[in-house]
């Protein structure tokens, strides 16, 4: 895929209006798990859509950093998916979302330290050994430290992506929010990372409340996040880049206009 593509999150309302109108788009990306199951419909949509942009997979189940054992049922489902889809990218979240098989409807931090870099890339490199490619990995939106965190979450995620062998899905409007929830320099996060980590970068929109920002993905990305996209591309160079927004979903046209000002921003 080309470094400079622009894609869309693929939401159902849009199917046929994506069919129709083909716009000018990068890639599209879809949730893997959305997709899971034979003769279901949105197998269907999937198969068409796919036919005209290049794919990306992008996953919120596999939980990489539970201490429960992966679940062999999930990867094989997104086993199964690359194999039929070939995406260009596949992708999950460095986060945990089970515990003794009871499963979280939200994506929870680790604690930032030797011991969960070691945990999680083991897991990760036993994912990427089962689906016989690269995953990347995203660093998501937090509320909360956990007490024992060692390093910060720019060491962090870098860490595990070296020791994974895998690479970075770095969301920017992840690491806006998380610097306004837990007090650093979002600039410094973007200027430690390595670019030769990262292989994707997400776009999305938060909301303000009066205790945190909270990554909706319900709204425009945000100027300050623009502005960090515009250092983040100018450190890293091109790479693919996605408009996420999932809540409160927008007409088609909105999502093109975002993925227009990422492209303008790109140049």
């Amino acid at each position: 895929m080309d470094p400079r593509a622009v894609g869309i999150g693929l939401r159902a309302p849009h199917y046929a209006q994506l069919l129709e109108q083909r716009p000018a788009l990068g890639f599209v990306e879809a949730h893997s798990e959305n997709y899971f199951g034979e003769g279901a419909a949105p197998l269907a949509w999937l198969e068409r859509i796919r036919a005209l942009y290049p794919l990306s997979l992008h996953g919120v189940g596999l939980s990489l950093g539970s201490a429960d054992p992966l679940d062999e049922a999930h990867l094989g489902n997104l086993a199964g998916l690359v194999r039929r889809f070939e995406p260009v990218l596949v992708s999950e979240h460095l986060s945990w979302s089970s515990l003794g098989g009871r499963h979280a409807n939200d994506l929870l931090p680790l604690p930032l330290t030797e011991e969960a870099v070691a945990h999680v890339s083991a897991r990760i490199r036993q994912a990427q050994d089962r689906l016989g490619r690269e995953i990347l990995v995203e660093n998501i939106s937090s509320y909360v430290r956990l007490g024992d965190s060692a390093m910060p979450e720019w060491a962090f995620v870098s860490a595990v992506a070296r020791e994974a062998g895998c690479r970075l899905l770095l969301d920017v409007n992840n690491i806006f929010v998380n610097a306004a929830n837990h007090g650093f320099d979002p600039d410094h996060y973007v200027d430690a990372i390595d670019p030769a980590l990262v292989g994707e970068i997400h776009l999305a929109g938060f909301e303000r409340t009066p205790a945190a920002l909270v990554d909706t993905h319900g709204s425009p990305v945000a100027e300050e996040v623009w502005n960090l996209y515009a250092r983040a591309r100018a450190r890293f160079g091109a790479r693919p880049t996605l408009i996420e927004w999932d809540t409160d979903l927008p007409a088609l046209d909105v999502l093109l206009a975002e993925a227009a000002r990422a492209r303008s921003i790109a140049g």
